[in-house]
């Protein structure tokens, strides 16, 4: 039963879509675990860049099974918008399924998502999509399910609760205009009988296919600093894009993983609000940005830049149990005179090595940094770790031994034949 979880191990956009993309050349499944469309990656076919934000990174290769698990809150409009895009580059989603477990976004959710962002005086940077509200009504048991969604008669009763109580709040709180019934169950209606024939218990499949020793892998949104719990609470998502939401939001048991891989950049970025202790506010920032197109997917803002922390990769590591970690981007950082590296903080005074639960403490945090010799040679065209030159090599080196990681991959561009193995998962 080999089977792999992907997991950001920053604040997203660390090039999970890539390395799953990459992996997925030898799995039989790839399964989306996690978040909704609020998450971007980017494929690569040909020279056309595909961006995606709901369906997972497997979709291009006809021989994978594609899943949407339980996990996942699902925009249906963001769906077919979609798979009605790949179609246009020949791409058929007949490989793609669906949990009949999994949570439907709303409109009410979408707009309580803006409104509720708007009134707060501290904003997290939400990207509005109705992540979170959809999450809430999971948590109340109010959700309408995949299974709802295909059914008109239940869907009918069950947005006819869910919305009078929406309504309640929309008009009364908000003083927005009630929500039309009629308009939002036709609608929905038809997106579930467009939906109903990819739609299966795909906890039972994905069961299956480990019991027949199929590979399958399981992909993360965001990163594991976003996470619900172990992130930079309150400016994470709204569920676990860390290892242990492979298992509850597919179906999965926690012993039927075989490998859990973390994905970084070989420096940071982070969108939105929220705590950053190596982040530039220089002209390296801006060239890091500029030279690797720093800007959101989904939310096309600008990245926040900083240079390596292993800080959070290791606590990330902790929380994932993560086995190998897989470097990209090593590319951008060509032309530097010295890299730093953050290896530890200095927090009032106190040299610790962890990261601090509490965002005060978290601000009064210095970052301890190694300082190594960076390299002018143009990386991008080298195929193996030997042929770089050797301040990047020494560079990878010691992220891995900081890390306490074997390096699963580096990558030196965006094509998937710019990242090259270094360890074999299968």
């Amino acid at each position: 039963m080999p089977a792999t979880v992907i997991v950001g191990s920053q604040w997203g956009d660390e090039g999970k879509g890539k390395i799953t993309d990459f992996l997925s050349q030898k799995a039989d499944f790839v399964v989306r675990y996690s978040g909704g469309d609020n998450a971007g990656h980017t494929l690569v076919l040909g020279d056309q860049k595909l961006h995606l934000q709901l369906i997972p990174s497997g979709i291009l290769l006809a021989n994978v099974q594609n899943v949407i698990g339980n996990g996942v809150v699902l925009n249906p409009e963001t769906l077919f918008n979609e798979i009605d895009y790949l179609a246009k580059y020949e791409i058929d989603a007949k490989n793609l399924v669906i949990s009949d477990r999994a949570q439907i976004i709303m409109p009410y959710h979408r707009l309580l998502d803006r409104l509720q962002e708007e009134k707060k005086s501290h904003k997290l940077g939400t990207t509005q999509k109705g992540i979170g509200p959809a999450y809430m009504d999971k948590v109340e048991r109010i959700g309408i399910r995949v299974c709802d969604l295909i059914d008109p008669e239940i869907l009918k009763v069950r947005l006819k609760a869910t919305l009078s109580a929406k309504n309640e709040i929309l008009t009364n709180l908000y003083g927005q205009q009630a929500l039309v019934f009629d308009s939002i169950y036709e609608t929905y209606k038809s997106y579930g009988e467009r939906m109903k024939p990819m739609v299966t218990d795909t906890s039972y499949l994905i069961n299956k296919a480990l019991d027949e020793n199929k590979k399958v892998l399981f992909e993360g949104a965001q990163g594991s600093m976003l996470d619900i719990d172990q992130g930079t609470y309150p400016f994470v998502t709204s569920s676990h894009p860390i290892a242990g939401g492979a298992t509850v939001g597919t179906g999965v048991g926690p012993t039927r993983i075989n490998e859990v891989v973390g994905v970084a950049k070989a420096y940071t970025s982070r969108v939105g609000e929220g705590p950053f202790p190596t982040e530039l506010h220089d002209q390296m920032a801006n060239t890091i940005r500029e030279v690797a197109h720093e800007y959101g997917v989904v939310t096309k803002r600008p990245r926040r830049i900083g240079w390596l922390d292993t800080v959070v990769l290791r606590h990330a590591v902790r929380i994932s149990g993560m086995t190998q970690l897989s470097l990209n981007c090593l590319d951008v950082l060509t032309g530097f005179e010295t890299i730093k590296i953050a290896v530890s903080y200095n927090l009032d005074g106190k040299i610790i090595d962890h990261y601090p639960a509490n965002n005060r403490e978290v601000a009064r945090c210095i970052p301890i940094y190694e300082e190594l010799p960076g390299w002018e040679e143009d990386i991008t065209g080298v195929t193996n770790i030997q042929d770089l030159p050797i301040n990047a090599q020494n560079y990878l080196i010691r992220i891995s031994e900081i890390v306490g990681l074997p390096l699963h991959t580096f990558s030196v561009g965006p094509e998937r034949e710019a990242t090259h193995v270094l360890t074999k998962i299968w």
